[in-house]
């Protein structure tokens, strides 16, 4: 459990002003939600419940190996943060196992540690899982094939469809050639064969 507190105001923001005091945090670090908000004639006041992102942060640590623990795993975690996203870098005996056959038991722990937190904090928050370094070995690859198929693009003017690729991946592509000069990406087709697809700028 994370621990919740709760603030009131006659506005959201002398609520949310009365926690960056009370907790001594500066606002990006907080996740806010709108408890309440009542309205008379004569006044107005907003309820407000505030959780700590650092919290959460050392919550999901103790999630996760909870969880792994209850299904046999014995796990070491390291959390490394870029860009205000928290990494969980797994490492145990048996990595192959924890990845499962193209990352889909490691998309699957994502999945319910997402849908636990969010049940928890009533609100969306990124994070990533990685065992050993499985998840950033593949976005270099990703990102690596993704800029040969732009060069090959520019060079013939016909665009390429990529082969089938999860959400996150796709993503990862949008990303890498989102300022690309040359070319441009669009996803396309339905779940589980959605793709992007890498086109010549006119």
């Amino acid at each position: 459990m994370v621990n919740k507190h709760e603030y009131t105001g006659k506005t959201y923001e002398e609520a949310v002003n009365k926690a960056k005091i009370d907790l001594q945090e500066l606002e990006e670090n907080l996740i806010i939600n709108t408890k309440e908000e009542k309205k008379t004639l004569l006044s107005k006041k907003v309820e407000i419940e505030v959780i700590e992102k650092r919290e959460v942060k050392d919550y999901l640590k103790k999630l996760i190996k909870t969880l792994l623990k209850d299904m046999g795993f014995d796990v070491e975690i390291e959390i490394t943060v870029n860009n205000n996203t928290p990494t969980y870098r797994l490492y145990s005996t048996n990595d192959a196992l924890l990845i499962g056959k193209d990352g889909k038991n490691l998309k699957a722990l994502t999945t319910v540690v997402n849908a636990i937190l969010t049940k928890e904090i009533n609100s969306n928050y990124r994070f990533l899982i990685d065992v050993s370094d499985y998840k950033e070995k593949n976005d270099r690859r990703v990102e690596r094939l993704a800029k040969k198929l732009a060069r090959e693009v520019r060079e013939t003017k016909v665009e390429v469809k990529m082969d089938s690729m999860n959400s996150y991946q796709r993503r990862l592509v949008h990303n890498i050639l989102n300022n690309n000069k040359y070319v441009y990406t669009e996803s396309v087709g339905e779940e589980p064969n959605r793709c992007v697809v890498i086109k010549p700028r006119d």
